[in-house]
């Protein structure tokens, strides 16, 4: 089995480059299962969920080699159990976390230890199954959810869901992106671009499938309401995607990062029209 590690490359980096750092060892407290890395450019920090100790960790953003997390978010008053993935909402110091399948939790993003969340979105009206992502737009003032379910007959499901960022108890969506045009089957991470009000989510495809044929990443617009398609796919054989699961936004260069599970691969796509 594989050690828990953060790589870190450089950007212009290709096939079978080296780190230029490796965040690994004990004292860093990384599980083996890391499904989501965001970055805190304001407090030069980035945060990645333990999974199996039910745990938010923070580090420098220069951190290399054997290093400990600066801050950890822990405890029984957490409501966490088993972290995945989060958001980092950088403007208003917080932490966005899906939880439980069908809650997000959020916290204060500069304190550790065993915090309360400061507000939990739960309950029959917010409409959350198997909510698996997160994103927020800090211009707006809004939380995006991305759900993915199973209908009594089987068939996979996932739909986008827009909340008030500051949202709290068993409230409504104020919007939905959901239906057959949508295309979404299962969303495995979304980003957020504010400026634009831009929602980026990897749609991984079936579960089970090894090579879906219909995974892609779609864009749509915040504003976007309904059974609409995306505005952008970024899919097809020229694009070699075969299951993209994480994005990443790089603004100074106009480029999205995109991770492949099924060729353990990142590709760096030029695409202006986004920013």
């Amino acid at each position: 089995m594989a050690h828990p590690q953060i790589a870190v490359f450089a950007r212009l980096a290709e096939e079978d480059a080296t780190p230029t750092r490796l965040i690994a060892g004990q004292k860093t407290k990384l599980a083996r299962t890391m499904h989501d890395i965001r970055y805190d450019p304001v407090n030069d920090e980035f945060w990645v969920g333990n999974p199996f100790a039910g745990a938010l960790m923070a580090y420098r953003g220069g951190a290399d080699g054997e290093e400990a997390p600066i801050r950890i978010i822990q405890g029984p008053d957490t409501m966490l159990q088993g972290p995945d993935r989060l958001e980092v909402d950088y403007l208003n110091d917080e932490l966005i976390v899906p939880e439980h399948g069908n809650t997000i939790l959020v916290f204060p993003s500069r304190e550790g230890g065993n915090v309360k969340p400061i507000r939990v979105i739960q309950g029959p009206k917010t409409q959350l199954k198997s909510v698996r992502s997160t994103g927020v737009d800090m211009v707006r003032n809004l939380i995006v959810a991305g759900t993915q379910h199973r209908t009594p007959e089987g068939e996979q499901l996932g739909i986008l869901l827009v909340y008030d960022r500051t949202a709290d108890g068993d409230v409504a969506p104020l919007r939905l992106i959901e239906g057959e045009k949508t295309e979404i089957v299962r969303i495995t991470q979304l980003r957020v671009y504010s400026p634009r009000g831009w929602i980026l989510a990897a749609q991984s495809g079936t579960h089970e499938a090894l090579h879906p044929e219909d995974a892609f990443v779609g864009v749509w617009h915040i504003d976007d309401e309904g059974n609409v398609p995306p505005r952008y796919r970024i899919r097809g054989p020229k694009t070699t995607l075969i299951k993209p699961r994480g994005i990443v936004l790089d603004v100074k260069n106009k480029e999205v990062i995109i991770s492949d599970m099924s060729q353990n691969a990142i590709f760096t796509y030029y695409f202006p029209e986004l920013f």
